[in-house]
């Protein structure tokens, strides 16, 4: 019998291909494994997304066809007190959140994790994250998954070392096709399911109309960075930094018909300043400020510190040094200047696989 026959695990089951395959890799080696189905949003009687039962039902078929139990939860009120208030205040204030982030670190390592291990006796929970653990020396270390495509240790790096001791993710050493065609060769529901790319636990709403049930758009001038008035915006809160599409000016006399990008957002006069130029000077950044900072090893780093940044996802890794300012503020300087560096996302560092940790970018340094 297998050395890890007594330890319980609670995976999270999100009704995808990836949590499936985890939860069937796990009990493969011999833990006793159960699911846990987390719902965390409340639709409305009007609302016709129907996407948290749809996950659930092949939640479900997915367990019955691995013989093990699924547990469900409902963290609604705490997603909304701990997640989504934040998430409507930040853009609000002109900024632009990430709330996958915010989400993994309130409900999926937090209420999530307490609730297995408190209310269904868990040693562990598991999730269906590309990403890899490492313990040496009783240092938990998060890496990036193996897949590059599928990596999400950016969206990890809150964690600390606590919630890595007690998390478990069995497809980070495996690439997505890997894990579709285990998915395949057990005949799972959801080996050919598409990916979920809404709003975490929210689905693939239009963002748009979605954002409007909860904050009034007031629209705006749209400027070019020479003082020009091309137009009428929607709501400065439709809008990033770098943004292309769905400004509604592509057809204006003005310009020499080279695409508009956003290059600034004034809260205050709700104007959106827009130029001809994916790399004008108002979008490119040498170094940023950000706070609220969450380090998974904090004693093992010094200060100034060399390392790799991303600051948005998927991005390429940019060469930096990151400076210690006030307590829970650095200072990051990049080797060569990047745009759209967005208030609002995060900064997250590496180096070599190993995800450091990140914080909330609250300034951009311009050039």
């Amino acid at each position: 019998m297998s050395d890890h026959s007594q330890k319980k695990i609670i995976v999270g089951m999100s009704g995808g291909v990836d949590s499936s395959v985890a939860a069937y890799l796990l009990k493969q080696q011999g833990y006793q494994v159960a699911g846990l189905f987390m719902k965390n949003w409340e639709e409305d009687d009007n609302d016709t997304y129907c996407g948290a039962a749809k996950d659930l039902a092949d939640a479900q078929v997915v367990c019955d066809k691995l013989n093990i139990n699924l547990h469900r939860v409902n963290f609604a009120a705490e997603y909304w007190d701990n997640v989504f208030k934040l998430f409507l205040a930040e853009y609000k204030e002109g900024r632009t959140p990430n709330p996958d982030i915010l989400c993994n670190k309130e409900i999926k390592f937090n209420a999530f994790l307490s609730f297995a291990r408190e209310e269904l006796g868990a040693d562990y929970i598991a999730t269906g994250h590309y990403v890899r653990r490492h313990t040496s020396a009783g240092k938990n270390c998060l890496l990036r998954g193996l897949d590059d495509n599928k990596d999400q240790s950016y969206f990890l790096y809150t964690l600390n070392q606590q919630q890595l001791a007690r998390s478990l993710f069995p497809i980070g050493d495996l690439k997505k096709s890997e894990v579709r065609n285990i998915a395949e060769q057990l005949n799972l529901i959801t080996a050919k399911k598409k990916d979920s790319t809404g709003i975490c636990f929210i689905g693939e709403r239009k963002f748009r109309d979605f954002l409007a049930r909860y904050l009034p758009a007031q629209p705006g001038s749209i400027i070019s960075v020479d003082g020009q008035y091309l137009g009428q915006h929607h709501g400065l809160m439709y809008h990033t930094l770098g943004q292309r599409k769905g400004l509604g000016i592509g057809g204006i006399k003005e310009g020499n018909g080279a695409p508009w990008y956003v290059v600034d957002k004034n809260i205050v006069t709700n104007t959106l300043f827009v130029a001809q130029d994916h790399k004008h000077a108002k979008l490119m950044s040498h170094g940023l400020i950000a706070q609220q900072l969450s380090w998974i090893d904090l004693p093992s780093l010094t200060f100034p510190l060399r390392c790799m940044v991303k600051t948005r996802y998927r991005q390429q890794d940019i060469p930096c040094t990151v400076f210690s300012k006030a307590e829970n503020s650095i200072e990051v300087r990049f080797k060569q200047p990047i745009a759209a560096v967005t208030p609002g996302q995060s900064a997250v560092f590496y180096q070599g696989d190993i995800c450091l940790g990140g914080g909330i970018i609250e300034q951009c340094l311009q050039t």
